[in-house]
């Protein structure tokens, strides 16, 4: 293998090209991204980033880790088709590179739901350095921002607008927040922790339409039953859709993202796939796609070291994530989907929600309890008898599994 392209030049493209060199691939390496300049960390843009504006802090290498590795990085390009009879990638420009593998790390965009007055000047959205900095410039002068979407980058964005004494009102069109990643007991929590920051929140909420003021400008959101809510920001946080449409073209597999095996290879084996954009065989048997930093990174280590170095053992990792919403950071070891019990320890941080499925561990949700997060992430699958016997104390748990 002489040549490996990597289309996407975020975090995970990023830990895929490093990875690639860390197991002593030799051959060249290529990125390509469309977005302009180095690439950086997202997760900081709706929290540390949006308090301080420094943009070089974001930046995950410097130039010179990519001219001192060997790593072509091509960046305000876009590739427009993949040829898999010849193996090559066409940019936009008309210029083909070649590969011998093609590793797709092409994320996610954000989801756009089709309501009326979206479209307006002053409606703004959360996915890039850009759009974090134009955001950052108008909260100068905004009173009252209206959030569409009660995720975490909704959440987040809120709790820090509210730190910076902006009126904020969320609008959630599920009956509770962050309903597809958390279970109703730590739901219930954050609602109570953002009531407490000041935050509006509007729950069984459906956005009908953005509300334009005499100039065309976004000046609130209506709701479905009638309601109206005033705002000189309207934020649209409503989740993101992968970047399939290179893969289906290509006549890959996709279904809600692109489908890989154990080892993230398509059903190309010249090309795989990372991250957001990635539908691998997760640790409960069924496809899951994680919208997920540490997921990417690790699926980038992952493949780097079966291309490299043969490894075949399928992707297991123990998903995890985090979301700092002011000064609480929740993490979520593992995945509660499908949960059949549940059981809410106190911690001096607030509660840790301890999710089962049929019998064993299945995901654990903490607030500012690293300690208890990092236990949680060595006893994913642990039978709940044992866990019981512990009393539901995961430290404990883990201590005595290293004594033992």
């Amino acid at each position: 293998m002489q040549r490996i392209v990597i289309i996407g030049t975020g975090q995970g493209g990023q830990q895929m090209a490093a990875s690639l060199r860390q197991e002593g691939f030799s051959g060249e390496i290529l990125m390509i991204g469309d977005e302009p300049g180095l690439p950086y960390q997202r997760p900081p843009l709706s929290k540390a980033y949006m308090a301080n504006g420094d943009a070089a802090a974001l930046t995950l290498k410097p130039s010179s880790f990519y001219e001192r590795s060997g790593i072509a990085l091509h960046d305000a390009t876009r590739v427009v088709r993949i040829d898999r009879p010849a193996r090559q990638v066409v940019t936009q420009g008309g210029t083909r590179h070649s590969y011998d593998h093609l590793v797709l790390a092409t994320g996610a965009r954000n989801f756009r739901p089709p309501v009326p007055g979206i479209d307006a000047p002053g409606t703004a959205e959360l996915r890039t350095l850009a759009d974090a900095e134009a955001i950052r410039q108008r909260l100068a002068t905004t009173r009252h921002a209206v959030v569409v979407g009660g995720g975490f980058i909704g959440l987040e964005f809120a709790a820090m607008a509210r730190a910076a004494d902006v009126e904020v009102t969320v609008v959630e069109a599920a009956p509770r927040l962050m309903a597809r990643a958390l279970s109703p007991q730590m739901s219930g929590h954050f609602l109570d922790l953002h009531h407490q920051m000041g935050t509006h929140v509007l729950l069984d909420a459906m956005a009908a339409g953005v509300l334009a003021d005499a100039q065309g400008r976004a000046a609130g959101v209506a709701l479905a039953d009638g309601r109206q809510i005033a705002g000189d920001l309207v934020l649209i946080a409503t989740g993101v859709r992968p970047n399939v449409e290179l893969a289906a073209e290509a006549g890959l597999t996709c279904d809600n993202g692109i489908v890989v095996d154990g080892g993230l290879a398509t059903s190309d084996p010249a090309i795989s796939a990372l991250g957001d954009v990635a539908v691998f065989p997760g640790p409960l048997g069924a496809p899951v796609r994680l919208e997920s930093v540490q997921a990417a990174v690790d699926h980038a280590r992952h493949i780097a070291r079966r291309l490299v170095g043969g490894d075949s053992t399928p992707y297991a990792a123990v998903p995890w994530f985090w979301s700092d919403q002011g000064k609480f950071k929740l993490q979520i070891a593992g995945l509660g989907h499908g949960a059949d019990h549940a059981i809410t320890r106190a911690e001096p941080g607030g509660p840790a929600v301890l999710l089962f499925g049929r019998g064993r561990l299945q995901a654990v949700e903490t607030v500012n309890a690293p300690g208890v997060h990092m236990a949680a992430r060595k006893l994913i699958g642990m039978p709940l008898a044992d866990l019981q016997a512990h009393d539901f104390d995961l430290r404990a748990a883990t201590k005595a599994c290293v004594a033992a």
